[in-house]
């Protein structure tokens, strides 16, 4: 239903020329959003054909069409952490169908993924829908485990990804706070947020940029991510309190954020700030409140450092709260050892 969905809004707009934000800069083409389109099709058939197993060439189309529609969606939906910053903040869409793609990429994601890993399981003689090798139904209710706490390692991993954070949130609390740093003043900062909204403008005027704020919200999304209070409510959430956590709740802004973060912090460390640095791709020039190029070039190596270390970060928490809170089908029978190989 929703590669059908998509399929139909991407032809719609090639059809009639909607202006449809890819970045902030450029647009979607027609013929571009003609072949979305099609892949809308592809996602919808390769849906239906990972219900069933399949061997040889079948098994392997399948496979392909999952994967790649997969890609498409994540990256399409890269930009969702940016979106909800801009909204956090007060300062309103920029682009409704821009908007619009993204929540539509991200739906389509966040429906493929599972499909394809039942798929997987499928082949592999798992259950379709706990993933464990067992006798028995795959049906009915489900039993979750008892709350946990992530592995020391996973923790320490964790945290230290989280100081990626320290530089990129410290410059801008500086700069909040009225001083200067990295060739910006506080008065220029002040002067190039001048536009901001109300909410944006509240919060700064006590020392707290609405990106830093945003960047705490998912600190506390990775702390309970690790910790028992993010799978039972706890006692502050009064009328919630004592009550499972649902799986997802978490899960899915995590996965939703880490990829985009990951990606762009990613780009930012490892080709952007190096290759710019070294005179292969020109130099930034000083714009808005940066006096300076070095110094805008620092702030996109904090930023990098950001992204990278939250989207990472991110990663590592969920994956180990998606192992950790991993049901099992309650009509199942006895647990079996997995096939050799």
């Amino acid at each position: 239903m929703w590669g059908g969905a998509y399929a139909v809004v991407q032809a719609v707009w090639a059809v009639t020329g909607t202006t449809v934000p890819s970045t902030p800069d450029e647009s979607y083409t027609s013929a571009t959003q003609g072949v979305l389109a099609g892949m809308g099709v592809v996602a919808a058939g390769a849906g239906l054909a990972a219900t069933r197993t399949w061997v040889g060439w079948r098994h392997a189309a399948t496979t392909v069409s999952l994967c790649a529609a997969v890609l498409v969606y994540l990256l399409g939906a890269a930009s969702l952490p940016a979106h909800f910053v801009t909204l956090a903040s007060g300062s309103g869409v920029e682009s409704a169908t821009g908007l619009a793609n993204v929540l539509l990429h991200a739906a389509g994601a966040g429906l493929l993924v599972p499909a394809t890993l039942s798929f997987w399981r499928r082949h592999r003689n798992q259950c379709p829908r706990c993933g464990r090798f067992h006798e028995g139904r795959s049906s009915g209710a489900l039993v979750h485990p008892a709350p946990s706490v992530a592995s020391k390692r996973t923790r320490v991993a964790v945290f230290l990804l989280m100081g990626g954070l320290l530089p990129w949130a410290g410059v801008k609390t500086i700069w909040t706070l009225g001083g200067d740093a990295i060739g910006v003043t506080a008065e220029g900062w002040r002067d190039s947020n001048a536009d901001a909204s109300g909410i944006a403008k509240a919060l700064a005027s006590v020392g707290i940029d609405v990106t830093v704020l945003a960047a705490a919200a998912a600190i506390f999304l990775l702390l309970g991510l690790m910790y028992p209070w993010g799978q039972v409510f706890p006692r502050w959430t009064l009328l919630l309190s004592g009550r499972r956590v649902p799986r997802l709740l978490p899960l899915l802004p995590a996965w939703a954020t880490a990829f985009g973060l990951s990606l762009y912090g990613v780009f930012l460390l490892v080709v952007f700030v190096p290759l710019t640095a070294l005179g292969v791709l020109p130099e930034m020039k000083p714009t808005g409140a940066f006096t300076t190029s070095s110094g805008l070039l620092w702030m996109a190596a904090f930023g990098g450092m950001a992204f990278t270390g939250l989207g990472f970060g991110l990663v590592l928490a969920a994956r180990s709260y998606a192992m950790r809170t991993r049901p099992v089908c309650a009509g199942a029978g006895t647990p079996v050892l997995a096939p050799a190989g």
